[in-house]
C-alpha cells in the first residue's frame, strides 16, 4: 500500500490511498453467505440496525433542543414530530450507504463484524434499494410536512456523509471524522430552519459545537479499535499517529469547543442556566481530556489509557448541553 505523509494541525498524519470495495483481505469474504432461512423478525431487525439507530439518537438529541430555543418556548409539537420523523429516514438512509459501501471492510473488523450486510441478512442490493428510498422519502418529507430549506439541508447532510464522509474522506485521511462529521452538525440547523424557515446565528454556534465535540468525541473511541482500523487500512488518528498526539490534538478541540459553547450568552440567545450548565459540564469535559493527555504522555497504554471515559462523557455532555438549550428559554 502506498503512504503519503501529510502535515496537518501540527500532528503527522498519512493519506491512504482508496481500495474498491471487497479486495482489502484474501481468505474471508467481503460478506457473509445469505443464509437459506432469514426470519422476518431478524430481517425487519437488520433493516433497523442498517439506519444506525443511536447515531441517529445522538441526532435527534441536538435537533429536538435547538427548535425549542427557536421558538424561545413550546414549538408546534407536531412539527416537532414531522422534524424527528423526517430525521430518522435522512439519517437512517445515510447509514444505510455507508454500511453497503464499506461492506468489505466491515466484514474484518471485530466492531462492526455483525452489521446486517457481512452476516447475510440483508443483501447489498436491498440495502442499496432501502437507503435510496429512505432519502429519496426524507426529502419528499420535509418538503411538504416541514418547509424546502429543511428538505435541502437534510439531503444536503445526507450526501455529505455518504459521499464525502464514506466515499472520499475515510479510506484517505487521517482528518477524515473532522471534516467527514460536518454531516452530524446539520441537524442542528435543521432544528432552527423547522421552526424559523431560516438560519441564524444561534444555530451556526451550535454547528460549530458539534464540529468541534465530534472529533474529540471518537478520537478516544478510536484509539481503544484502532486495530480494527489498522488491520483494514483506514488512517483514523490514532492510526498513524501516537497516542500523545491524539491526547494533544483531543485536548485543543476540546478547548475550542468549550469556548465555542459560550457564545450564545453575550449574544443574546441564551441565560444564566444554560451558561452555568455550559460551563460546569465543559469543566469536566477539559478535567478529563487533560487526564488522558497525562496519561499519554506517561506512555501508559491498554486499559489504564482509560480513553473510553472521555468517550462515554462526551455522550452525556452533548445530552447535559442540549438539554440545557431547552430549558434555559423558560427561565429568562
Amino acid at each position: 500500500m502506498r503512504l503519503l505523509a501529510l502535515s496537518l494541525s501540527g500532528v503527522c498524519v498519512t493519506a491512504v490511498e482508496s481500495r474498491p470495495a471487497g479486495v482489502i483481505a484474501a481468505g474471508k469474504p467481503a460478506e457473509g453467505p445469505v443464509p437459506g432461512h432469514r426470519p422476518f423478525g431478524a430481517r425487519v431487525k437488520g433493516f433497523v440496525a442498517l439506519t444506525k439507530p443511536r447515531v441517529i439518537e445522538l441526532l435527534l438529541m441536538t435537533t429536538v433542543p435547538v427548535m425549542f430555543l427557536a421558538a424561545q418556548g413550546v414549538p408546534d409539537l407536531w412539527l416537532v414530530l414531522a422534524t424527528c420523523v423526517g430525521g430518522y429516514l435522512s439519517a437512517g438512509g445515510a447509514g444505510a450507504f455507508n454500511m453497503y459501501y464499506d461492506r468489505d471492510i466491515d466484514a474484518l473488523m471485530d466492531r462492526t463484524s455483525q452489521r446486517p450486510l457481512v452476516t447475510g441478512m440483508v443483501s447489498p442490493r436491498e440495502c442499496l434499494v432501502f437507503a435510496t428510498a429512505l432519502t429519496v422519502g426524507s426529502t419528499v418529507w420535509f418538503w411538504f410536512l416541514v418547509n424546502p430549506l429543511s428538505a435541502m439541508l437534510s439531503l444536503g447532510a445526507s450526501l455529505f456523509y455518504t459521499v464525502v464522509y464514506t466515499m472520499i474522506l475515510k479510506r484517505r485521511t487521517a482528518q477524515n471524522i473532522v471534516w467527514g462529521g460536518i454531516a452530524g452538525c446539520l441537524p442542528v440547523i435543521i432544528g432552527w430552519s423547522a421552526v424559523k424557515n431560516e438560519v441564524s446565528w444561534a444555530s451556526l454556534i451550535l454547528f460549530l459545537v458539534i464540529f468541534f465535540w465530534t472529533p474529540p468525541h471518537y478520537w478516544p473511541l478510536s484509539m481503544r479499535v484502532k486495530d480494527d482500523y489498522e488491520r483494514v487500512g483506514v488512517p483514523m488518528l490514532p492510526v498513524v499517529a501516537g497516542n500523545k498526539a491524539v491526547a494533544r490534538q483531543i485536548v485543543l478541540y476540546s478547548w475550542v469547543m468549550v469556548a465555542v459553547s459560550l457564545l450564545l450568552t453575550p449574544l443574546g440567545y441564551t441565560g444564566w442556566f444554560y451558561t452555568l450548565v455550559a460551563v460546569v459540564c465543559g469543566a469536566f469535559w477539559l478535567k478529563e481530556a487533560h487526564a488522558l493527555q497525562a496519561r499519554a504522555k506517561a506512555g501508559i497504554t491498554g486499559p489504564k489509557l482509560k480513553e473510553m471515559r472521555l468517550f462515554h462523557w462526551s455522550i452525556t455532555y452533548v445530552s447535559l448541553l442540549f438539554t440545557a438549550v431547552a430549558i434555559d428559554p423558560f427561565l429568562r
